[in-house]
């Protein structure tokens, strides 16, 4: 149990990697909060959780609203005394209806302020609780390998992944000061869905020779926010099964 006494927030932890990362911290002992948009998916993780024997909270949140982050920071730390780590996964994509000739500033800003607005906010607020503790706190974000490599039409949601890159690595600096490491995880093709629906090309197109799952970002995570591991801090974990160093020529 090697979380354990820990307090951990995930974002987005309702489904797929954020779901995933919860499971992993509660199964090492952690007090997890579920910070999540959709209350049924958020209760039924936390449930899910409670009904395996660890112990976990739903608390909603639009991390898109600086208030409700505020109120999610706070919540945790007047119910555990302390915040440890933060997991800032939530976000949302590029809007599928819109090309780049089409897509609106207010769609813009909602996808930038929900993917990099809210890291930056929630590290903000968690940072001034790990601050007071004796061997400082652990931030991960969740960025993509879409912050190195893009297909059309997906502006929004690559600035927003640019963003969270550089924000990690500003972040790292400032709060390195207050013995708070911060660091990303850019994930690939993660699958969420059935994986067994997946097509042995699929698989065969990652030099690693399949696709990845929520379960190896969990464990990076776990890795990235271990206390031994606190020399770490300002890196971006690049999890993709090596298709970004895989050069592709069309025949």
């Amino acid at each position: 149990m090697k979380y354990a006494e820990k307090t951990v927030i995930v974002t987005g932890a309702g489904r797929g990697i954020g779901k995933a990362v919860a499971v992993a911290y509660a199964e090492e002992g952690a007090k997890v909060v579920v910070a999540e948009l959709d209350v049924a998916l958020g209760q039924a993780v936390a449930e899910e959780i409670r009904a395996a024997g660890g112990q976990a909270e739903f608390v909603a949140c639009d991390v898109s609203r600086e208030d409700e982050i505020v109120a999610l920071v706070n919540h945790t730390a007047d119910q555990y005394g302390t915040i440890d780590i933060l997991i800032n996964n939530a976000g949302i994509a590029n809007p599928h209806t819109s090309t780049f000739y089409e897509l609106s500033a207010d769609e813009w800003d909602k996808v930038l302020n929900t993917n990099a607005r809210s890291v930056f906010l929630a590290t903000r607020e968690a940072a001034k609780f790990m601050r007071s503790n004796s061997d400082g706190g652990s931030v991960v974000n969740l960025s993509s390998t879409r912050s190195l490599m893009s297909e059309p039409d997906t502006e929004a949601y690559a600035a927003s992944k640019g963003a969270i890159s550089a924000l990690t690595h500003a972040m790292a600096v400032t709060l390195g000061e207050d013995g708070i490491t911060v660091n990303c995880i850019s994930p690939g093709w993660i699958e969420t869905g059935d994986y067994k629906e997946l097509r042995e090309i699929d698989h065969k197109q990652h030099p690693s020779g399949r696709v990845g799952k929520p379960e190896d970002i969990a464990r990076a995570c776990l890795y990235l926010t271990a206390p031994e591991n606190n020399f770490i801090t300002g890196a971006q974990l690049v999890i993709d099964g090596g298709m970004t160093r895989k050069m592709i020529y069309e025949p």
